[in-house]
């Protein structure tokens, strides 16, 4: 059976996880029943080379840095993923932040 709902994973600064999950729930992310601003959470550090063609908003090109960052991990329902995805990146800090979409199973 196919399910309804994707999984958004987004690696960002973990000064700006705040605004990312508030973004992500005020575009219909989040949503598990009477529940809203649903997210999981883990913190780790990423890494990363700007390269010759890009603006950083972290960092120098050529340079490996490692950055303090939150990976988030929420649903969303499939028919609102162009609207989430769009409301991420348009407060996500990164040049190209990474952004994983998974399709959930639906088990019954």
């Amino acid at each position: 059976m196919e399910s309804k709902y994707l999984k958004i994973v987004v690696f960002v600064p973990s000064a700006d996880a705040d605004s990312i999950r508030e973004a992500l729930a005020n575009a219909g992310a989040g949503h598990i029943g009477n529940y809203d601003f649903c997210s999981f959470s883990v913190k780790g550090v990423g890494r990363f080379r700007p390269g010759e063609n890009t603006n950083p908003q972290i960092g120098s090109q050529g340079e490996i840095e490692e950055v303090e960052e939150e990976r988030i991990e929420t649903i969303c329902p499939k028919e609102k993923i162009k609207e989430v995805l769009d409301a991420l990146r348009q407060v996500h800090p990164y040049e190209e932040p990474a952004i994983d979409v998974y399709e959930l199973l639906e088990i019954v």
